[in-house]
């Protein structure tokens, strides 16, 4: 079967399903995982086994999750000729036909307002962070992301406004290091999936995206070495400052480092070899990194909860 029939077939399966699970794809539930963020900022703090505040905090992740499918219904909207020409976002469902366009939209603000909604339930600081990150997003998809050097920098606030939405949703403070933390490794994760784009789209990558264009390969390298850089150590500079001054204690902060920076390396060859245009799915799918996230999450529960 030649290259073209198989698309056509893949497009007409996406058609075929039912139309509440198109709709459930094309809110992209996987990349819920991306707002687990918010539970960053409360765990460090050790307020999460208190009730209110993992209460608080689930209610920011869940309006998270609302308003970032809004974001991914609008965007599908708003590319969905450029997703038609593209060799695997063609089989999304707004670009396959499966959702209709005005259907997505109406969705889209549904899911604005509620994820709105419930953030002012829990705060108005919040609620003022999530529609940031809303019109944020939003202007990212219509007009920012053809701009070079800034639609790195726009997605690299996304992560910062989810941190800072699940410190402000449990009334906890967040350190200057940890938020270069974020900043940092969000621009490395951004940089790591311009270069995967650019890789596998070839020579269509411009006409795609334009960005791609006027990043070369080697400028997208120096992206993600000097971000690596500078992530590997703020984190270290906050496990230090983190670990406390009892020397009889198990440095089980400091000793997150390790999982941290083989995180980061092995997330680095990854790339490399031509994966993380889709970095939730390069989480999923890797032990290694699956085994150092673990690693990692225990050090940082046994320093704050032993």
């Amino acid at each position: 079967m030649t290259e073209p029939a198989t698309r056509a077939n893949a497009a007409n399966g996406a058609a075929r399903r039912p139309l509440p699970v198109s709709m459930l794809k094309a809110c992209r539930p996987k990349q819920w995982a991306k707002n687990v963020l918010v539970f960053v900022a409360p765990a460090a703090a050790g307020v999460l086994t208190e009730s209110y505040e993992l209460r608080l905090t689930i209610q920011g992740f869940v309006a998270f999750c609302l308003v970032s499918s809004a974001t991914y219904l609008l965007n599908d909207v708003l590319d969905v000729e450029s997703d038609r020409r593209h060799p695997t976002k063609r089989n999304r469902p707004i670009a396959s036909g499966a959702v209709p366009v005005p259907l997505a939209v109406g969705m889209a603000v549904v899911l604005f307002v509620l994820g709105v909604a419930v953030a002012a339930w829990t705060n108005w600081t919040l609620a003022g962070i999530v529609a940031g990150y809303a019109v944020l997003t939003t202007s990212y998809s219509m007009f920012l992301k053809q701009v070079a050097v800034l639609d790195l920098v726009i997605l690299s606030a996304g992560f910062i406004l989810r941190l800072l939405g699940g410190a402000y949703a449990a009334g906890v403070e967040v350190s200057e290091w940890f938020l270069l933390v974020s900043l940092f490794g969000s621009l490395f994760i951004a940089g790591a999936k311009r270069f995967a784009e650019k890789k596998e789209l070839g020579e269509e990558a411009a006409a795609l995206r334009p960005t791609l264009g006027a990043y070369s390969v080697e400028y997208l390298g120096f992206i993600r070495s000097v971000a690596a850089a500078a992530v590997t150590i703020s984190y270290c500079q906050w496990a230090v400052e983190s670990g406390g001054t009892d020397r009889y204690a198990t440095p089980w902060v400091q000793l997150s480092i390790i999982p941290f920076v083989i995180a980061i390396l092995r997330y680095a060859l990854l790339v490399d070899q031509g994966q993380g245009s889709a970095p939730e799915e390069v989480f999923a799918k890797d032990r290694q990194m699956q085994l150092m996230g673990v690693l990692l999450v225990v050090c940082l529960l046994l320093a704050v909860y032993l």
